[in-house]
Formats: structure tokens, sequence, C-alpha cells
């Protein structure tokens, strides 16, 4: 039977779910499996969503460089095969498991021998992570002590598990870091790659060229935020770009996008939407007029309707309300005038 002991340090790692500083929380889930479990050494891995391989995130008498080379090793093994499909996390002391179900015993191959033993080791536990009926890493507990990880406690580390899993994904907490709204399609964009976040569908803008080109250089701004509207297929959607807070297998440079289908707002024409941006970055009628291949008294003419329609009493007063309220179509040129740092 577990302990009251046991019992609470397995809802205090449940409560860790709730911290918005993901390292941190992963180290303290580890601490408290310490005080929980038997162990010597522990790793808790995030399984990369663009490589494929496992990242540590936090560990005790582990370092990263050991932690990740041994898990590429594992992952080749019918062992780690045997972990995935298991609900229970399979232990090297699990001596009444059917070796016909569940293939060789661990304690008896090869990674046991060269790898575990010789560290000092004598019994483990590992568990596969799933977050949203998805795999995203593992947990692994090791101790110079035999036959610790018995049944009861191999239940323990399965009911701790769902927070250790929330823990590890690197996409699953993307949206509440930013605090997006519910509905709404969000992707995670890193060099060259789109990450889909659970629940959520991918951003359309993303198939437009124009828009890659102003993600690429939102990118390199080192922005914190940028607002703005944008067209795709003739429907028009309110974008906000984040800058996401680097993580496991997440670069430092990857922007998170969410997208919401809108109309344009004051019911401003996409030229009058494109006129009130290029005055918003400080040019005059007659720049604009240059830059749009109109003529000036065409640029005067927008504005006027710019002001009309949202009620701005002066240029300056509605060019404001653009930059505060998003009501913007920019360049990659213009984003030194409106991206959040």
């Amino acid at each position: 039977m577990l302990s009251h002991h046991q019992i609470a340090a397995a809802t205090r790692i449940g409560m860790l779910t709730r911290e918005r500083d993901t390292a941190s929380a992963c180290a303290e889930a580890l601490r408290e499996l310490a005080r929980a479990l038997p162990l010597d050494a522990a790793t808790l891995l995030a399984l990369d969503p663009l490589t494929g391989t496992h990242v540590q995130v936090a560990g005790i008498g582990y370092t990263t460089e050991t932690s990740q080379a041994l898990a590429a090793e594992f992952v080749t093994t019918p062992w780690y095969r045997n972990v995935v499909r298991r609900e229970l996390p399979p232990s090297i002391s699990a001596d009444t498991e059917d070796p016909e179900e569940f293939g060789p015993r661990f304690r008896n191959g090869w990674f046991y021998a060269e790898r575990v033993r010789p560290a000092g080791f004598r019994d483990g536990v590992t568990g596969a992570l799933r977050h949203r009926d998805r795999l995203v890493g593992l947990i692994h507990l090791n101790t110079e002590s035999a036959g610790a990880y018995d049944t009861e406690a191999r239940h323990l580390l399965a009911s701790v598990i769902p927070a250790l899993a929330a823990f590890a994904d690197p996409v699953a907490r993307a949206g509440e870091l930013h605090a997006l709204p519910e509905r709404g399609a969000a992707s995670l964009v890193t060099a060259g790659s789109v990450i889909d976040l659970p629940g959520r569908d991918r951003a359309r803008v993303l198939g437009d060229a124009e828009f890659q080109g102003l993600l690429r250089a939102f990118a390199g701004t080192g922005g914190r935020r940028l607002r703005l509207l944008w067209p795709v297929g003739g429907a028009w959607y309110r974008v906000t770009l984040h800058r996401h807070r680097p993580g496991p297998g997440i670069t430092p440079d990857a922007v998170l996008t969410h997208e919401t289908p809108t109309e344009l707002p004051y019911g401003l024409s996409p030229r009058e939407l494109e006129v009130l941006t290029r005055a918003a970055t400080g040019q005059t009628n007659q720049a604009i007029a240059q830059a749009l291949f109109l003529s000036p008294r065409t640029v005067h003419s927008h504005i006027e309707h710019v002001l009309r329609k949202t009620g701005a009493a002066s240029r300056a007063e509605a060019t404001a309300l653009a930059v505060r309220d998003g009501l913007l179509r920019p360049g990659p040129d213009h984003l030194a005038f409106f991206v959040e740092r």
C-alpha cells in the first residue's frame, strides 16, 4: 500500500503542472520522486518534435550528454519497444513478466550488462510519457538496490506519468505561456519547420509565401510580439506572432503564430489598411503615393476615409489606433515600427 508520504509527493508533482517555469518544475518533480521512491539517478527526457531524438530536461546523477547518449542507444533496443507498449512501466527486477508476451527480460540483455550494471545500478524502471495521445518522452529511474521497483512502486510512477508528460511535451503549453485565446489556429514555426500544436489547426497564413517572408523578418528582429491583419484566399485573419521561449526541440528563434478569421475592422478597405499601415510608419502622403503607385490626391482621399471610418480626429490619432489595435498589414521593412519588445 502506498504511504501517506508517497501520495503527498504524487500530489505535489501534479500541482507542479501549474508552474510557468517548466525547467524548474521538471527538476522539482524529480526531487519529489526521489522523496517517494528509491533512486540514485533519474532522467526526464523530452522527444524532440523536429529530430525525433531524446533531450534531457531534468536529471539527478545524469549529465545531459550521458543521458542523451544512453537514450539514443536504448531506443534501438527491443526493450524500448516494450516500454512504449506498456501502461505500467517495466523494471529490471520484474521477473514475473512473461518473456513470450513482453520479450526477453531486460536484466538478461546487453544494454543492462554493458551500460547499466557497470555503473553500479541493480534495478531501474522506465516509463513512456504520453500527452494527448502523443509519445513525448521518457522517464527513467535507477538505484543501486536490487528489487527496489516492485509493482507498487511502478504503479506510483505510472500515476505521475501524465504530469511528467505535460512537463516534457515541448509544445503542450505554448498557447498557455502566451495566453492564447481558446479559439483560433496556432502553430510553432522554426527555421524550415512547422510544429502543430495539440488541439489546434495549422495557421492558414503559413501557406502564404509573402507571409513567410514577414515571419522570417520578425524572427530576425528579436522582438517579443507583433499583431497584424493578413489576407489568405479572399479571407482576412487577425494574426499575432509571439517569440517563443526556447525549450527541448524548440530553437530560440521559434515563433508562435496564432490566427482567427475576421472582417476588416471599421469597414476599412484593403487599400485603406495599406495606406494606414504606411502612415503609421511616418511616411508622408507623397511617399505613400510613390510606394503604392497612386496619386497624392488619392492617398489624401484614403486618409480622409480612414479618419471618418475609425472616428479618429487626426492622422496621428488614427495611426496610434492602428498600432494599439494591430490594424496593420505590414511588410518586412515596416517591422521596426511595430514589433513589441
